[in-house]
C-alpha cells in the first residue's frame, strides 16, 4: 500500500509541474502587472512592470524590434544603432560579400555613416501599444459555425478592426490569434525599411564552432552584428534615400558591464517565432517517433552534398552559406529535440496531465457534456493523420541524392508518372537522370535567366512551362494533391479545430495555471536565472565560457574553429582593458529564460533593465522546449556583452561605435 501510494504522488507531482516552473513561458508584456510582476520581484528584479511596458511613458519595449520578421534587434543609441546576431545578420553580410571584399571572412566594420550599407527588403518594426479585442475579434462568431464559416467572419471582423483602431497615418495595424483562436490581441507598429549594416566580426569570431558547436554548449561565439535605423528627415518612417537621418529612438538600452553571476535574475525581450507547448500527448509523440526522424535523414544527405562542395570552393561557400546555415540549423535542432523529449520523459508527463484534465471533466456534468470525449476525438484524429543563393552543379547533386533517397523509401506518395518514366529511362542511375535534366535547362543560370526576363518575358515563361524539371515537379505535386493532399488537409482542419477546443478546455479545467500564449512572432517576456545544467549522468556544466576556451578549441586554418591572429595576441598579451574580469574574458553564459527561434538578437536584461547579453541559441537537450519546457535541461546560451564590445572596440579598433554607445 506504501509502494501505491508513492506512485500516486509521483504521478501527481509529475503533473502540478505543470504548474510551478517559475522559468517557464514567453508571456505578453501588457500582462507582466497582472500576472508576472510579483514572482519576477520574487526572483530579483528591481524594476516595475511599467518600466518593461508602458503606453504612457518610454519604456524598455521602445527599444525593442522586430529585425527583419525573423529575429530581434534592440536599440543601444540615441542614433538608431542596432544589435543583433551575427547569423540573423547574415544575409545582409553575405550580400555585400564578393571574392574581393568578403564581409563573411574577413568582417565589417563602417567608420562613419556613409560607409553603413543598405538592404533592400530589410526591415525593424517597433510596436507602438498592444490592446485585446477578443471581443471585437468573435462578434457574430457561434457555435454552430463550421471553421470555414468560423474563420470567414473573424477575417471581416478583423479587416474592419484593422480600419477602426486609431493610429497615426505611418502606423499600422496587426490583429493576431493567441491560444489557439481563443483570444486576439491588436498590435500597433511602426515599420522602418532603411536599415543598414554598421558591423560584423569575421564568421571566425561570429560564427565560431559553426556546425560542431551550433546548439550546444559549452559556446565559444561571439554572434552579432550592428546595423542602424534611418528615417526620413521628419523622423518617421521612410523608403531608402541619401536624405535620410539616423532614427532618434524613444528609449535605447543602457549597457552595463558588471556581467552576471550564479542565480541572478535575466530577461529577455523579443519576438519568438513558434511554439506548441499545449500538444496533447498524442501530437507529441507523433513528433518525435515519426516527423522529426523523417525530417533528419532528409536533412542529412543534403548537407553531406553541400558541405563537401564549400570546403572546396571559395565561391561556392560565399554562395551557400546562408543556405546550409539554415538547412543545418534546423537538422541538429531536430536530433536534440527528440533527444530532449524522450529524457525528461515529456510524453509521460503530459499523459499524467491528460489524466488530471479527464478526471476533472469527469467530475463536472458541465464539462463532461462539452469535454467528456474530446481527448478520444483528439486521439482518433491523429491517428488518421498518420495515414542567388545558387550553384547549378551543387544543385544537381542535391537532387540527385534527395530523389533517390525519396525514389527508394518505400511510399508512393509522391511517385507521379513522369517520375517513375524518368527513373526507368536513367536504369536507376539519379546522377545520370540528374545530369539529363540539368543538361537541358538555361534557368540554372541565372544572368542567362535575368536577361532573358528583361529582353523576352513572355518567351521565358512559355520555357519555363516546357523545362523538364517544371514538370517534373508539377507532376509531383499533382500526385499528391490527387493521393493524400485533400485527405490530409480535412483532417488537418479537424486537428486544428479540436485542438482550438482543448486549449478552451485546458484554461477552464486549470484555472488555477498561469497560461501563457504559444509564440507567434509577436512581441514577449521571458524570464528566469543565470544556471549550469547536468545534461547526463556523470557530466555538469558550468554558466560561463571564456576567451580561455576559444584557444582551447583553436585549430590554425580550420572550416570551423581557426581564430584571427589579432584576436590571438590579445588573448596572449591579455589586453582585456574594461572588459574583461579577474584576469579572463568571458564570452558566453546560460540560463533558465524560456526562448525559441525568433529570440535570436533578442537582448538579455539584467535585475534593473541593463543590457547584459545578447541571445543566440538554446543548448541541444533543451531544443524541446518548444513543445515541452523542462528547468532541469533546458537552457539558453547567450553572448555577453564585455565580449561584444571588447570584439568592437579592442579587435576591431571600432573606438567610433563604442563612443556612441
Amino acid at each position: 500500500m506504501k509502494s501505491l501510494k508513492s506512485i500516486a504522488f509521483l504521478v501527481l507531482f509529475s503533473t502540478l509541474t505543470f504548474f510551478c516552473r517559475a522559468d517557464e513561458g514567453m508571456w505578453l508584456p501588457q500582462l507582466l502587472q497582472q500576472l508576472n510582476e510579483k514572482q519576477m520581484k520574487a526572483l530579483g528584479m528591481k524594476i516595475s512592470a511599467s518600466d518593461i511596458y508602458s503606453i504612457n511613458k518610454s519604456s524598455l519595449k521602445d527599444a525593442i524590434v522586430s529585425f527583419g520578421g525573423f529575429c530581434t534587434a534592440e536599440v543601444i543609441s540615441d542614433k538608431g544603432l542596432l544589435l543583433t546576431n551575427h547569423h540573423c545578420g547574415f544575409d545582409a553580410i553575405q550580400n555585400h560579400s564578393t571574392l574581393d571584399h568578403n564581409y563573411i571572412r574577413d568582417g565589417f566594420w563602417a567608420k562613419n555613416n556613409a560607409e553603413e550599407m543598405p538592404n533592400p527588403g530589410l526591415f525593424a518594426t517597433f510596436i507602438v501599444r498592444i490592446d485585446e479585442v477578443t471581443k471585437e475579434a468573435m462578434a457574430g462568431v457561434t457555435a454552430d459555425m463550421d471553421d470555414r464559416a468560423r474563420q470567414s467572419q473573424i477575417d471581416k471582423n478583423i479587416a474592419a478592426l484593422r480600419s477602426s483602431v486609431k493610429k497615426e497615418t505611418y502606423q499600422d495595424v496587426l490583429v493576431r490569434p493567441f491560444f489557439d483562436g481563443n483570444k486576439y490581441y491588436a498590435f500597433v507598429t511602426e515599420t522602418y525599411k532603411d536599415v543598414r549594416l554598421v558591423g560584423a566580426p569575421p564568421s571566425s569570431i561570429g560564427n565560431f564552432g559553426k556546425d560542431t558547436d551550433n546548439w550546444s554548449w559549452p559556446r565559444h561565439t561571439g554572434d552579432f552584428s550592428m546595423f542602424r535605423i534611418y528615417a526620413g528627415p521628419d523622423g518617421k518612417p521612410a523608403e531608402f534615400s541619401p536624405n535620410n537621418v539616423p532614427y532618434k529612438p524613444k528609449r535605447s538600452l543602457s549597457i552595463s558591464l558588471d556581467g552576471t553571476a550564479k542565480n541572478d535574475f535575466t530577461m529577455v525581450f523579443g519576438f519568438p517565432g513558434r511554439t506548441m507547448e499545449y500538444l496533447p500527448s498524442v501530437a507529441v509523440e507523433q513528433i518525435v517517433t515519426m516527423n522529426d526522424p523523417a525530417k533528419i535523414a532528409i536533412r542529412d544527405k543534403a548537407l553531406v552534398i553541400m558541405d563537401d562542395a564549400m570546403r572546396k570552393d571559395e565561391g561556392i561557400k560565399i554562395q551557400y552559406a546562408s543556405k546550409y546555415a539554415g538547412v543545418q540549423n534546423a537538422y541538429k535542432k531536430w536530433q536534440g529535440e527528440v533527444l530532449g523529449i524522450n529524457r525528461t520523459k515529456a510524453i509521460d508527463k503530459k499523459k499524467a496531465y491528460e489524466a488530471e484534465f479527464q478526471k476533472r471533466v469527469d467530475a463536472a456534468p458541465k464539462w463532461k457534456t462539452q469535454y467528456g470525449n474530446l481527448l478520444n476525438e483528439i486521439n482518433t484524429a491523429y491517428a488518421q493523420y498518420v495515414y542567388d543563393e545558387y550553384n547549378a552543379d551543387v544543385d544537381k547533386r542535391l537532387f540527385a541524392s534527395l530523389m533517390e533517397m525519396y525514389y527508394t523509401s518505400g511510399t508512393n506518395m509522391l511517385q507521379s508518372e513522369e517520375l517513375k518514366k524518368l527513373v526507368e529511362k536513367g536504369d536507376n542511375n539519379y546522377s545520370k537522370i540528374a545530369d539529363k535534366l540539368y543538361g537541358n535547362t538555361d534557368l540554372d543560370d541565372a544572368k542567362k535567366t535575368m536577361e532573358a526576363l528583361e529582353k523576352d518575358p513572355k518567351s521565358l515563361l512559355q520555357k519555363y512551362k516546357e523545362d523538364d524539371v517544371n514538370k517534373l515537379l508539377a507532376s509531383i505535386n499533382t500526385s499528391y494533391n490527387q493521393q493524400t493532399g485533400s485527405a490530409i488537409g480535412a483532417v488537418q482542419a479537424r486537428i486544428n479545430t479540436l485542438q482550438r477546443q482543448y486549449m478552451q478546455a485546458q484554461m477552464e479545467v486549470f484555472a488555477e495555471k498561469k497560461f501563457y500564449p504559444d509564440a507567434n512572432s509577436t512581441l514577449r517576456v521571458a524570464y528566469g536565472k543565470v544556471a549550469g545544467y547536468q545534461p547526463r549522468d556523470g557530466v555538469e556544466y558550468d554558466y560561463y565560457t571564456y576567451l580561455d576556451g576559444v584557444m582551447e578549441k583553436y585549430k590554425p586554418g580550420d572550416y570551423e574553429f581557426d581564430v584571427p591572429q589579432k584576436l590571438r595576441d590579445l588573448y596572449k598579451a591579455k589586453d582585456y582593458g574594461q572588459y574583461g574580469s579577474g584576469g579572463r574574458l568571458p564570452v558566453c553564459f546560460i540560463a533558465t529564460n524560456h526562448t525559441t527561434g525568433g529570440n535570436s538578437g533578442s537582448p538579455v536584461l539584467d535585475a534593473y533593465g541593463n543590457l547584459v547579453g545578447l541571445n543566440f541559441d538554446r543548448v541541444w537537450e533543451g531544443t524541446m522546449s518548444d513543445l515541452n519546457y523542462d528547468p532541469s535541461i533546458c537552457r539558453n546560451i547567450m553572448v555577453d556583452i564585455r565580449y561584444v564590445l571588447f570584439i568592437i572596440d579592442k579587435f576591431a579598433g571600432a573606438t567610433n561605435l563604442i563612443k556612441e554607445m
